[in-house]
């Protein structure tokens, strides 16, 4: 019987446990992507809390990226002493940890450029920004680096058939739309090869039009295929309030539960999850490898510890989602 505490040996990656804190944009390092003390501390407690894998936020592969504020950034090999004090603070408390390399937009000249009116010049500039942040990630400490391809970011959206009406090789068909994320993930491979390379993406975009659930088995089935290291389940509806335990939990269960089915790479639940017995459930019914957090570990950050000791341990967070009109996306309720 797999319980939360069960250690799990993945490639280029060795976890204590199956708890992940899933990427979190906490909103405050400058344009630079410079990161504070402040934002250290919250990482070493975090780390602290007993999670065996912490997903770090959002991280710009590009300094022309303004497409939301406060972004952490591996854009220009200055910064990495910064950030590999970052890794050395949570690696000292025996967690792993990883970067999520994202771009809010693509940018040309200062302007946001669309999918559909990238050249083939811009879209080999993106691909290359990506893969030279996780060449910055790797000299940094970091363990491994996940592709952002969710929410409706750059990738999220030129996978999406809502989105991306290209005619050439990058559209059209899910072959030709996923071919970006196969060129970065195999251009990582060989540029990072010390790395876990993992993805999050969404189980469906929710709106008409957009990626749906088959199409998005179809991408995580080739992404698999090609030799992926892990995938990370979401939903383009992240986030979802009023979550209550026992209720309402694990929104993308069902999906994930359906990709872990078909393929052999291990699969990261995240969304909705707040007790330890359906989380225990999970593992023991499902062939989900690993579940992530976020919120309840903005409202306890120990909440991994109390899942590893408590068997009744159920999360304070109740889906209010003030935390993200707070700086540095903290719970209201924590004192």
């Amino acid at each position: 019987m797999k319980q939360l505490s069960d250690p799990l040996k993945l490639r280029n990656l060795t976890l204590k446990n199956r708890l992940v804190r899933s990427a979190t944009w906490e909103g405050a390092a400058d344009r630079q992507g410079h990161i504070d003390e402040h934002l250290l501390s919250i990482y070493k407690e975090l780390a602290q809390g007993g999670t065996a894998l912490i997903i770090g936020g959002f991280t710009s592969v590009s300094d022309s990226d303004v497409y939301i504020e406060g972004v952490m950034r591996l854009a220009h090999d200055d910064i990495i002493p910064e950030y590999r004090k970052l890794t050395d603070i949570v690696h000292q408390e025996n967690c792993a940890i990883i970067a999520q390399l994202a771009l809010g937009a693509y940018y040309r000249q200062g302007k946001q450029i669309e999918p559909n009116f990238m050249t083939a010049e811009d879209i080999q500039t993106a691909v290359q920004q990506f893969i030279n942040a996780a060449v910055r990630a790797e000299k940094a400490g970091f363990d491994g680096v996940q592709i952002h391809a969710a929410h409706f970011f750059f990738l999220s959206r030129f996978i999406s058939p809502k989105a991306n009406r290209r005619t050439d090789q990058y559209g059209g068909s899910s072959e030709n739309r996923l071919r970006i994320l196969l060129e970065i993930m195999e251009g990582i491979r060989q540029a990072a090869p010390s790395l876990h390379i993992t993805i999050k993406i969404n189980s469906s975009d929710f709106t008409y039009g957009g990626l749906d659930n088959d199409e998005s088995l179809y991408i995580c089935q080739r992404l698999a295929g090609a030799g992926i290291d892990s995938i990370e389940v979401s939903g383009n509806g992240t986030s979802v309030a009023g979550i209550r335990p026992h209720r309402n939990e694990a929104y993308f269960l069902e999906f994930a539960a359906q990709l872990a089915q078909q393929v052999s790479t291990p699969i990261i639940l995240v969304g909705g999850l707040r007790s330890r017995d359906t989380m225990e459930k999970i593992l023991n019914t499902t062939k989900i490898e690993l579940l992530s957090l976020s919120r309840p570990l903005l409202r306890e950050p120990d909440f991994s510890n109390r899942l590893l000791s408590e068997k009744d341990a159920i999360s304070p967070c109740i889906s209010c989602n003030n935390c993200y009109s707070s700086y540095y996306h903290e719970c209201i309720f924590r004192k």
